[in-house]
């Protein structure tokens, strides 16, 4: 069982990117939302991947990745646990939940179905769906997402700063610019934040 890749990011397309290795290119599945996080092309990348045979008599090999552990955790819980998941389903899956884990892991938890909708677009059947069977077993899954850190705020502020990230995502911002204006907008705001003015704010940083 392969654990991860590493090696020079060659090219990419719409779904997959080629990593080559001693002369081998690997041709690995990922979310469309990890995309901007890639190196640029010609740099070297480590790729954490899951291996999916392809038919039920042992076919070939698809191999789907990941950038960090957990989020291949999060990919492999998400296969696993929710019905009638495969694995391109469940990458997905990935797209939306990428937008934060850490507020889909409370967002489970906390069985909010009004954050499934509005931040993370799921609607009321799937959201059910992914509670019932990740509420009792998501919480062994760490999140350690980098971009959420340095941000303590409330819960109203946090929903505040959900639907800011959604919003610059609707208006055609990918979620990784969106996150980081969102922050740095967030880190300015003295004196508490609306969502008005969060979003005016954020898009000074785009």
């Amino acid at each position: 069982m392969i654990d991860y890749l590493y090696g020079t990011f060659n090219s990419k397309s719409k779904e997959n990117i080629i990593l080559e290795i001693n002369g081998i290119g690997y041709n690995i599945s990922v979310p469309f939302s990890t995309f901007s996080r890639f190196p640029t092309i010609g740099n070297l990348v480590k790729i954490y991947v899951v291996e999916n045979t392809v038919g039920i008599y042992g076919g070939p090999v698809h191999l789907y990745g990941f950038l960090t552990r957990e989020e291949r955790d999060m990919y492999l819980l998400i296969k696993g646990e929710v019905p009638r998941t495969g694995a391109k389903k469940a990458l997905e899956y990935m797209d939306k939940v990428s937008i934060s884990f850490t507020n889909f892991k409370t967002a489970i938890i906390s069985k909010n179905f009004s954050t499934l909708n509005k931040i993370f677009g799921f609607t009321k059947k799937t959201s059910d769906k992914l509670i019932a069977a990740l509420k009792d077993k998501i919480s062994t899954i760490n999140i350690l997402n980098e971009d959420d850190k340095g941000i303590e705020v409330n819960e109203s502020e946090n929903t505040i700063i959900l639907e800011t990230i959604a919003s610059l995502i609707a208006l055609g911002y990918k979620e990784q610019q969106a996150k980081i204006a969102t922050k740095i907008a967030c880190e300015q705001c003295n004196n508490g934040i609306t969502l008005e003015n969060l979003i005016k704010k954020s898009l000074q940083y785009l």
